[in-house]
């Protein structure tokens, strides 16, 4: 392999010009700041955790995860998510709190990909974790303040769906109860969103009408509250009425809280079923085909480190929102510049300094020549570079003696 020339940089990542990372950050405090009205109280882990703790719990597949040896031998990964490191913090130096616990987080992640074009192996996530509440309520929180932080974030037309894990495993144990190898291949075809593949998979099985009947009737389960009513018909399986039950109630908590608008219900969507265990969803922006938001419950996580307990929450992947969706929109305040000769620099200093203390940004620039000095009256029309960074500032003021 040649050796990369000193621009080039890794496939994945990226480099956030000035005027991207204005627009990131605003759109990461405003979210923030929603969490925060919601009671979410904001926390920070490493970058850089254990392989055999945080490595081995997290949602992402081993292949994915960015691994390295420290001094000392011993493998470290990248977070790959934030679930499973907050899920360490809250079994250890949050042992003592009751729950439960609604925390906050705004982070990079990493996951390793192949190198190809448009992957990403490092973006930002802003999200939330409820941890200790099994309930319905807890569920349609998550997804109900998911609503408020897209809006926050500057995303106006959106649509979140709703998913229920325990759903299509009850369905599936009751139409095929023996053949556990063709249940986690449909379930592996639905969380890719491949309804030919699942279809195909189904025509390939040795299956009654009536079971084909049943299963296929999965890919129709999707809409409003309606669907939970089909949904019931559609199995009488134990876990399967109970999830969908569960489904509904949240479903009635989003109609209270006035979102419901925003939400559809679509039984074909599972997330990750060897990490969620229970409702899951995604969100949609109109502007974009996958999505920006996604969370469920992962009732299974905490047990790993030694706390047991069930938690739900979702976070935005807020660099897509930026790069795809118009988002909160910015306005920079160009720099006042402030000119100067040795004889007025203290004054010209003093100046600038009154100046930031009223939260304007200031530029210096010493000349001792006539001719450097730039002109009182130019415009900012004049004034604008050719560049990627915009005008250089706003207005002129000059404190010289020629």
């Amino acid at each position: 392999m040649s050796k990369p020339k000193g621009f080039e940089k890794p496939a994945g990542v990226r480099d956030y010009l000035p005027f991207a990372v204005e627009k990131l950050r605003a759109i990461e405090r405003s979210v923030l700041d929603c969490m925060t009205s919601w009671g979410y109280r904001q926390i920070m882990t490493p970058t850089m955790e254990y392989y055999d703790t945080v490595g081995v719990a997290s949602s992402t597949s081993d292949q994915k995860l960015f691994k390295l040896l420290n001094n000392r031998g011993t493998t470290m990964v990248l977070r790959s998510d934030m679930p499973a490191p907050i899920a360490r913090v809250v079994s250890s130096l949050l042992r003592d709190e009751p729950l439960p616990l609604r925390l906050s987080y705004h982070a990079n992640v990493f996951r390793a990909i192949e190198e190809e074009a448009g992957k990403e192996a490092e973006f930002f996530q802003t999200g939330v974790e409820l941890v200790g509440d099994d309930s319905a309520e807890a569920d349609a929180e998550v997804v109900a303040l998911a609503v408020s932080s897209l809006q926050a974030a500057g995303v106006t037309t959106f649509k979140i769906a709703l998913g229920h894990v325990g759903f299509l495993n009850g369905l599936l144990e009751d139409a095929i109860p023996d053949r556990e190898e063709a249940r986690e291949t449909l379930k592996e075809v639905l969380m890719h969103r491949d309804y030919v593949g699942y279809r195909e998979t189904l025509a390939s099985l040795s299956l009654t009408e009536e079971q084909r009947n049943e299963l296929e009737g999965v890919l129709k389960l999707r809409g409003g509250k309606e669907v939970c009513h089909q949904a019931l018909e559609l199995s009488g399986n134990s876990l399967a009425q109970s999830s969908i039950e569960h489904l509904a109630q949240v479903w009635d908590a989003l109609e209270d809280y006035g979102v419901a608008q925003h939400v559809m219900i679509d039984l074909t969507m599972i997330g990750d079923f060897s990490y969620y265990t229970g409702m899951t969803f995604e969100g949609y922006a109109a502007e974009l085909g996958f999505p920006v938001c996604s969370g469920g419950r992962y009732d299974n996580l905490l047990q790993q480190f030694g706390r047991p307990a069930p938690a739900t929450g979702f976070s935005l992947k807020t660099n897509r929102i930026l790069d795809g969706v118009g988002g909160i929109q910015t306005e920079r305040e160009l720099p006042i510049l402030l000119q100067y000769d040795a004889t007025n620099r203290k004054l010209a200093f003093a100046e600038a300094a009154r100046l930031r203390s009223e939260g304007r940004s200031v530029l210096m620039k010493h000349t001792d020549k006539p001719e450097d000095l730039l002109s009182e009256t130019e415009t900012v029309a004049q004034n604008v570079r050719s560049g990627p960074l915009g005008p250089a500032y706003g207005e002129i003021r000059s404190f010289v003696s020629f």
